[in-house]
Formats: C-alpha cells, sequence, structure tokens
C-alpha cells in the first residue's frame, strides 16, 4: 500500500466499522470493559506506517467502551492535564503500562512515572514482565533466571506503588504457571501487587482455563478478556484468539467468578488477531524450562489439555493475517471485535 492509502485506511474507523455492523457500535457496559492495545493491533501500526499517531482514546470511544489500556503521550503536567481532561470528557477509566525497574537506579524514573499516571487518573497499572517461555529459552537456569528477576523488579517497584496506592496487575503471560505465580504473591503479600487475568494464555502452558482462573482468582486486579479456539498439528497445537463465543473458555461462568470476586471487577478486550500461536508440546525445547522440584508440569496436565484440543475442533477456520494485504487484515481485526463486543453486550450484560 501507498502512504497515501494507508493514511487512507487508518483514518477511516467509523465509516469502516459502520460497513461491518452497525448494531454492534451500541454502548457497551459503561463501567468496566475497555480496550487493551493488542486488541488493534493491525490498525495502530497502519495509522503509525501512515505517521499518523494512532488515537487510543476515540477509537475506543466510537466502539462504546468504557476505558483504555494506554500511556499518556507525555508526563508534562500540562499534557497530563489535557489526557485526563479527555477522559473524564468520556467517563473512561484509564489503566497505564510503567517501565519497571530492574535497578535502585532505575526508582526515580520509576516513581516519576507512576504519580504521572495517578495524576492521570489511572485506576490500575499493568505489566506483563515476560515472553513465551517455551520460545525465549532452551534449559531451564536461564528461565528460572529470568523468574528471579522478574520477581526482584517487583520488590523494588513495591514501595512506590503503595506510596502512590497504584496497584499493580502483573499478567499472566506464558511466562510462568499459575501455581508458581500465585504462590510468589502469596509470599509477597502486598495489596498493591496482583494479577491482570489473562482469559486464554496460559492454555499454552497444558492448563485447564478454569484451573488458571481458580488459582489466579485471589490475586485478580482487573482482566484481559478474550476467547480461544485450539486445533492440532504436528508438534502439538495451535492456540488462537477467536471472536467471544466461538472459542472453547467458558466465558460466562468465568466472568460470574470475577465479578462475584469484586463486582467491580474490570474487563478489557483484548482480541488479538494474529496468526495462531504454535505450542508445540511433542518437542524437546518446549519441555526445557520445567524443573520436577521447581517449576514441574505434570503428564496428567498435558493429558487434559491435549484431550481438550482433540475434543473442540475450531468452529470456524483459525483466524489467519498472513498473506492478506494491510486493508484486509485491519477488516479482519474490526470484524472480531465487534463480533466480540456485540457478543458480550448480549451475554455478558456489558
Amino acid at each position: 500500500m501507498t502512504r497515501s492509502e494507508i493514511l487512507a485506511l487508518a483514518g477511516s474507523a467509523p465509516a469502516l466499522l459502520r460497513s461491518i455492523s452497525t448494531a454492534a457500535l451500541a454502548p457497551v457496559n459503561s463501567l468496566r470493559m475497555g480496550g487493551t492495545p493488542s486488541a488493534f493491533e493491525l490498525r495502530m501500526k497502519a495509522s503509525r506506517a501512515g505517521g499518523q499517531p494512532f488515537d487510543m482514546i476515540e477509537h475506543c470511544h466510537s466502539l462504546g467502551l468504557a476505558g483504555v489500556q494506554a500511556n499518556p503521550p507525555s508526563i508534562d503536567p500540562d499534557a497530563i492535564k489535557k489526557f485526563r481532561a479527555r477522559l473524564e470528557a468520556y467517563n473512561m477509566y484509564l489503566v497505564c503500562d510503567p517501565r519497571m525497574p530492574h535497578h535502585k537506579s532505575d526508582l526515580d524514573a520509576f516513581e516519576t512515572e507512576v504519580k504521572a499516571y495517578k495524576e492521570a487518573g489511572a485506576v490500575a497499572c499493568h505489566a506483563a514482565l515476560t515472553g513465551r517461555r517455551y520460545e525465549d529459552f532452551d534449559s531451564f537456569g536461564p528461565w528460572k533466571t529470568m523468574f528471579e528477576g522478574v520477581k526482584a523488579s517487583v520488590e523494588l517497584a513495591e514501595p512506590v506503588l503503595k506510596k502512590y496506592q497504584m496497584r499493580l496487575g502483573i499478567e499472566n503471560h506464558k511466562g510462568f504457571r499459575s501455581a508458581e505465580q500465585a504462590a510468589w504473591l502469596k509470599r509477597l503479600g502486598s495489596e498493591y501487587i496482583g494479577v491482570c487475568f489473562d482469559f486464554g494464555n496460559n492454555i499454552s502452558l497444558c492448563e485447564d482455563p478454569m484451573d488458571t482462573l481458580r488459582m489466579l482468582l485471589p490475586y485478580a486486579f482487573f482482566t484481559h478478556i478474550k476467547d480461544m479456539a485450539v486445533e492440532e498439528y504436528e508438534d502439538g497445537f495451535l492456540l488462537s484468539e477467536v471472536p467471544m463465543g466461538e472459542g472453547i473458555l467458558d466465558l460466562k461462568e468465568m466472568v460470574r467468578l470475577l465479578r462475584q470476586k469484586d463486582p467491580n471487577m474490570i474487563f478489557e478486550l483484548e482480541m488479538i488477531t494474529r496468526d495462531p500461536l504454535k505450542i508445540p508440546v511433542f518437542t524437546t525445547r518446549y519441555w526445557a524450562t520445567f524443573d520436577d522440584s521447581y517449576s514441574p508440569l505434570p503428564g496428567r496436565d498435558l493429558a487434559k489439555t491435549l484431550e481438550l484440543v482433540r475434543n473442540n475442533k475450531p468452529k470456524a477456520p483459525l483466524p489467519r493475517i498472513a498473506g492478506l494485504s494491510s486493508e484486509a487484515q485491519i477488516k479482519l481485526e474490526d470484524e472480531c471485535n465487534l463480533k466480540s463486543l456485540a457478543w458480550a453486550r448480549k451475554n455478558l450484560a456489558f
């Protein structure tokens, strides 16, 4: 695509969204349903490729969403005031992503960000902190070093978060199993350190989604909500985000439990439109970061996951963007998001 075509496409969200489904644009839950950057990654990429910033607030507001996960464009006090004023004008909540400290020398910068985000009206902060352990590491030692480094970073950050009464939700982001994350948070024992509960990530670590929820529920501050589909392939299984209602998750029960824990639980849409992720459970590398004494992955969990995959063939072909034009990719992303919002409004009381 040419630069002018990208700019035209990136700026055409309202017209394109109306052409997909006018009904799906009706407002959803005005309190707790927001949007994550990864739900709009393809549209964001097209905007930036055309030299235009992506306006997360405006896009989420146009969809009827009531919150955003986004950082202010600047921590300058005037910029923070303007950013907050825009959110308040739309009655939208804010979740931010600070740069976590790795050394004591990082703490001043971290505190500056947390203070600015608090002044911007943030209700919580989010941190992912890991990649996919089965892709990033080929042996146990480096993975353990990474995990211990994550713990040290969060311990450095905790006094600052406490000072500003800012909660940090650490996402279960394919880096550690839920039992490992829960045990760590229990030892840490901070009311300001908890979980951004991702509905589907831990399937990649051979966990039943309901088991993951039950393990992390006591620590959940807010969520990344999505539906997931699975499919067999030669080295294991494929894992994909799919529009809500088209996957294997018991979304109604999961949302019920989360709302039971906190009636004001925040749910952030994270329908990532991409090629399926490969979960190579039949390869040696996949198992390299698991240790029977420190970080076990029981064979029964693998068996349960493989049974889940075999018994839940996808209802439709898994979303794929490889080979599609930029325009077709964005259209698919919009369709998946709108289907999810419409289903959530109808079935989850959003």
